[in-house]
Order: structure tokens, then C-alpha cells, then sequence
């Protein structure tokens, strides 16, 4: 894992998942921010959501993490389950892609898409 950026917070991100976020971001070709948060099922009882939106989509009520302009949006009761969550990135082969690294989980599944707190 590489060190996560900026100091810590609700939702902190990795130099590596920011590098790869941003990059998916400019394939869209417009601004967008991305919501992170959690849905009922999975093998472990939640899974993590994860998506662009536009920040015209930002509700008052939203936590807003700001990344050097680049927003991360969160509803309250995902922050319930996911604060200190740490989102990383990797380009492996076998095992690559986003992983979630969440201090409130009790239990994660393999696939390290759903966990149960």
C-alpha cells in the first residue's frame, strides 16, 4: 500500500487510487466528483458502492472530501460503516484494482468488495 494522501479524514485516498480516479475521470471528458458509499448484500452482508456523479448532485447533507479540487462525496449513514476508510489502488495482474481498507469492518469477504460491521 502506498501512503494515503493528505492528512487523515473521513475517506482518504492513496497516491496510486487517486493517480488511477483521476485518470478514469478525464476519460469521461467532464468534471464529475465520485460517491463512495455502502448497499445491503454481498457475501458479508454490505458491499461497497462506488461511482462518478456530477457535484451538482452533492446533497447539504453529504460529507465532501476535497483532494486538491477533486471531490469524494459520502452519505451520512455510509460514513457510518466507512469512516477511515482508506480506498487504495492496484495494477497487479492477479488481485489488482480498488481495494477497500476499512477500519470498522469485523469481517471482509475474499473478493474485498463487501464486509459486515
Amino acid at each position: 500500500m502506498t501512503q494515503a494522501t493528505q492528512p487523515a479524514k473521513g475517506i482518504m485516498m492513496t497516491e496510486a487510487a487517486l493517480k488511477h480516479v483521476l485518470e478514469l475521470r478525464d476519460k469521461h471528458g467532464k468534471d464529475l466528483c465520485l460517491r463512495v458509499g455502502v448497499k445491503g448484500g454481498g457475501c458479508s452482508g454490505m458491499s461497497y458502492t462506488m461511482d462518478f456523479e456530477d457535484p451538482a448532485n452533492i446533497r447539504p447533507d453529504d460529507e465532501v472530501f476535497d483532494y486538491d479540487g477533486f471531490k469524494v462525496v459520502s452519505d451520512p449513514k455510509s460514513m457510518l460503516y466507512i469512516y477511515g476508510l482508506v480506498l487504495d489502488y492496484s495494477n497487479a495482474l492477479i488481485g489488482g484494482g480498488f481495494k477497500f481498507m476499512n477500519p470498522n469492518a469485523t469481517q471482509t469477504c475474499g473478493c474485498g468488495t463487501s464486509f459486515s460491521a
